[in-house]
């Protein structure tokens, strides 16, 4: 498989697992990329190229946290739970509701960030860790 099959699967499918290190970086990435775009776009070329940019940044957060969360053997719907409070907080919470959408934030970062996966395979695929057998 190339590297450019891998990161197309990374980013674009919700399909599998993927273990928490590889899970951690490219949620970086992708918040990093949101980041940037919003340090550089100004009000016009915000509301012209964010019709695209903010539906792709969606696509690919949800593609990662289904696999995470199909990780600790849990449905990927979740992710539309996840994603709903990171929208409703970004870039900073200021209403009364965003405390409730912060919890959510907290949990995931815990159950997602924090704990393991499910050790071996599950209904969502084999362990991605690979186990070394003696």
């Amino acid at each position: 498989m190339s590297d450019r099959s891998e990161l197309a699967e990374l980013f674009l499918s919700s399909n599998g697992r993927l273990a928490r290190t590889p899970f951690l970086i490219a949620s970086a990435v992708v918040v990093g990329v949101a980041v940037f775009y919003e340090a550089i776009a100004n009000y016009t070329l915000h509301w012209l190229t964010g019709w695209f940019v903010y539906p792709i940044l969606l696509f690919t957060g949800a593609c990662l946290l289904s696999k995470r969360l199909h990780d600790r053997g849990r449905s990927g719907w979740w992710s539309m739970l996840i994603l709903i409070a990171v929208v409703a907080i970004w870039p900073q919470p200021e209403h009364f509701l965003d405390f409730l959408f912060s919890l959510v934030i907290l949990w995931s970062v815990v159950e997602l960030g924090v704990m393991g996966g499910e050790q071996g395979a599950n209904r969502y695929g084999p362990n991605p860790l690979k186990t070394i057998s003696i």
